[in-house]
């Protein structure tokens, strides 16, 4: 009986290390699995148009840091130098993804018929950053803005988003686009010129331009544009081509907003109402700097809001397209249903988690 009795126990324990053996191998069957499936994604390379401002943070990031690469997307930059030749470059196909200021035309254009969406945040005007703002050269006498009735005011384009800051900081202050001459100048960089030589007396910048002007001793601040109005400046846009793409859409999405959260982390978190440095400061300092031909000490004194997930103020499009309608730069009523999509970023940030 005893005999019989081990010669039995000695089975079970035999059946238990198979067994065992069985469910090792599955888990590494399993983890390989996993790895080839991240191995294996198909690599796809995406055009993005972009401009060499602060606000395009998350993208130098993802670029730098590899988080594009970890997604499978191989990233092509095409640079330009103002925001409306970039929604016209998105919504012919021209690149995949735009990145740059919502503008009237990019209403326009959805209103006529053309497919651009917009995804997610590039940047947003937020009471106690400085992202874009309002100037003088250092000389004028004008310190509120009130006293830009009758002056000129330099602007990228009609219908741009410095074009709309500015229609929107006057009516705050009782006055409006009829009180002052607006003067299209095309660039930045122009609109740097004409306030140095004093041919315009203000102009709307954006970092790091605001700072490197301040810093260059020939403009001063008068108004901060995020002190004055929560305003959904830039976004990231969508070709149709890309959404149609599904999988590439949200793998964009995933590096995209780790990029966001890394920047967030690293740049924009406040303790005490006061910016506190994270762990990747320097890093992110050092890659803004690169990307934008700026000086680090110029990129440290003026960090843009964004949401650190990259989720878009979608209410504020509704409000965009109101005023754009009432000032005649918009021509058809345009539900933003069908401009604004969230559902890439949000089955993306499904996928990261915290």
């Amino acid at each position: 009986m005893k005999k019989n009795n081990v010669v039995l126990l000695a089975i079970i324990l035999a059946m238990a290390a198979i067994l065992g053996a069985c469910g090792s191998n599955q888990g590494n069957s399993q983890a390989t699995d996993d790895s080839a499936s991240n191995d294996q994604l198909e690599t796809v390379k995406l055009d993005i148009g972009m401009l060499k401002l602060t606000s395009s943070a998350p993208l130098f990031i993802a670029i730098e840091k590899g988080f594009f690469e970890e997604e499978g997307i191989e990233a092509n930059v095409e640079w330009f130098e103002a925001a409306q030749p970039i929604a016209v470059a998105t919504a012919s196909g021209s690149v995949d993804v735009g990145a740059t200021g919502i503008t009237a035309s990019l209403y326009n254009m959805v209103a006529e018929g053309q497919k651009l969406y917009i995804v997610a945040d590039k940047g947003r005007e937020q009471e106690g950053y400085s992202s874009s703002a309002l100037m003088v050269h250092t000389d004028s006498p004008i310190t509120t803005i009130e006293e830009l009735k009758g002056k000129k005011i330099g602007i990228t384009q009609t219908g741009s988003t410095f074009h709309y800051m500015a229609g929107r900081l006057l009516e705050k202050h009782g006055l409006s686009l009829s009180d002052v001459e607006l003067v299209p100048l095309g660039k930045i960089n122009a609109m740097m010129e004409t306030l140095s030589s004093k041919q315009v007396d203000a102009v709307l910048l954006n970092e790091p331009n605001i700072t490197a002007v301040v810093k260059e001793g020939y403009g001063k601040v008068i108004a901060q544009v995020g002190d004055e109005i929560e305003y959904q400046t830039s976004g990231i846009f969508f070709s149709q081509k890309i959404v149609d793409n599904h999988d590439a859409a949200v793998r964009f999405m995933k590096a995209y907003a780790k990029a966001s959260r890394y920047y967030y982390d690293a740049v924009l978190v406040k303790e005490n109402g006061e910016l506190v440095p994270g762990e990747n400061y320097d890093d992110v300092i050092a890659i803004i700097a690169k990307y934008t031909d700026q000086p680090e000490e110029n990129i440290k004194l003026g960090m843009p809001y964004m949401d650190r997930d990259g989720k878009l103020l979608a209410e504020d499009i509704k409000t965009q397209i109101d005023w754009y309608l009432a000032n005649k730069m918009v021509e058809k009523e345009l539900d933003p249903a069908t401009i604004v999509n969230t559902d890439i970023l949000d089955e993306a940030l499904e996928q990261l988690g915290n």
